[in-house]
């Protein structure tokens, strides 16, 4: 069979495992894990054809934040039903719209105090920029139209909960068929720097749905586990999709997990400085947001811990890897500095963390430290030709492709 042709990937039920992609959130540090994407793809073209996409491997893809921007640019289809970006073009992307949607305004006096009165007056970027892309780039697409299936979370602050937009629940909750574009506006409207997000949806029974939404990583900054969980209860419902498999089956997922960076540990916040801290100083102090910096780093880092152990556990390691720095220094550790040096700094951070060692959690000690085995680029290239195996296989064992052999059989 020609490899070299853009296949969709068939039903897990078909092949050996569950195939998982996180992005966090992180604001412009989503340069990060776009590089990362950006080599994992080239990987799977030279296994499979330069068509290939992210999209044609994964079950799921997971994002928040700007983790679902780049979610919704993998996934959703353009008009030849391929994905709207290449993993290569996110980078671009990226580097071309960061800094018209992170406008940065310098006031040489009294920066500080120009600061807090921004702070309390509304939010930092009023975010019309980012709502024409999105919507220029994404168009009338809807949830249920992805390539493959997403699970993109936000937080609805009227019903003071989580929102999870998810394709394997919009057949069940038809009014969350909204556009990606809505969608993407509201997992990106982090609190102080981007405005909430208000829309409608109407069902076909004329019903209609309001959210009121904010910035996804108060949910799940790491959305790893979320996009576990979708797929968990999704075979406990008996779909006919998946496999028989145990809730706590690890060993069955593959999952790559990628983070957009967090601040070197003892760098930015000290715990003498912040016992004086009121309101203001939590909003505006070191040069960040405290209170939005330490509730997204201790949501993504919780979800790695409790993966990391289960994995190990379950003597499964080698199919989850989280790739992540957490040596970030100086204003690439923001995440709305987008100035063309920052930016620039962050691509090289991206690519500085492929040659870095894998880490994963010292159960003893529960710190991450680096693996002498493989590298974060060896590892996407094992795990690129596992991706491309599943693949074959899902598709060698399907009907769809017992149906092609048949018609080709009947026409010889």
């Amino acid at each position: 069979m020609d490899r070299t042709k853009s296949i969709p990937l068939q039903a897990p039920t078909y092949g050996n495992l569950i195939t998982i992609l996180s992005i966090d959130g992180g604001g412009i540090r989503g340069l990060i894990p776009g590089t990362i994407l950006g080599y994992l793809e080239s990987e799977l073209q030279k296994l499979d054809g330069e068509d290939a996409r992210i999209a044609d491997y994964f079950d799921v893809i997971a994002g928040t934040s700007t983790g679902g921007l780049v979610t919704a640019m993998l996934a959703t289809p353009d008009d030849n039903n391929r994905p709207v970006f290449a993993a290569k073009d996110i980078k671009d992307f990226y580097l071309t719209h960061c800094p018209k949607i992170f406008p940065q305004k310098h006031c040489p006096l009294f920066p500080k105090m120009t600061k807090i009165i921004k702070a309390l007056s509304g939010p930092k970027y009023d975010g019309k920029y980012l709502h024409d892309l999105v919507g220029q780039k994404l168009g009338s697409k809807k949830l249920h139209q992805t390539l493959t299936n997403v699970v993109i979370p936000t937080f609805d602050i009227k019903q003071l909960q989580p929102t999870i937009f998810s394709s394997y629940e919009v057949k069940t909750k038809p009014s969350f068929d909204a556009l990606l574009s809505d969608i993407c506006i509201a997992t990106s409207a982090a609190p102080t720097y981007l405005p909430a997000h208000y829309f409608e949806t109407i069902d076909l029974e004329g019903n209609v749905k309001d959210f009121n939404l904010i910035d996804g990583g108060v949910a799940a900054n790491n959305p790893t586990l979320l996009a576990i969980g979708e797929v968990t209860k999704t075979i406990i419902s008996g779909s006919e999709d998946f496999f028989p498999i145990k809730p706590m089956d690890y060993g069955r997922f593959l999952v790559i997990s990628l983070g957009t960076g967090s601040p070197k540990a003892e760098f930015k916040y000290r715990a003498h400085s912040a016992a004086k801290w009121g309101l203001l100083d939590w909003l505006t102090s070191g040069g960040g947001t405290p209170i939005i910096d330490v509730f997204s780093q201790s949501s993504s880092d919780m979800v790695d811990y409790h993966l990391s152990v289960v994995f190990q556990a379950l003597h499964s390691e080698n199919n989850y890897l989280r790739i992540q720095d957490d040596t970030l220094t100086g204003q690439v550790s923001s995440v709305d500095i987008a100035d063309k040096k920052n930016l620039d700094d962050l691509l090289k951070v991206g690519e500085g963390l492929l040659k870095k060692p894998v880490s994963r959690v010292n159960l003893e000690t529960g710190r991450v430290e680096p693996s002498k085995h493989e590298s974060n680029e060896e590892a996407l290239t094992r795990f690129a030709k596992l991706l491309s195996e599943e693949k074959w296989l899902r598709l060698a064992k399907s009907p769809e492709n017992k149906i092609e052999i048949l018609t080709k059989d009947i026409n010889l």
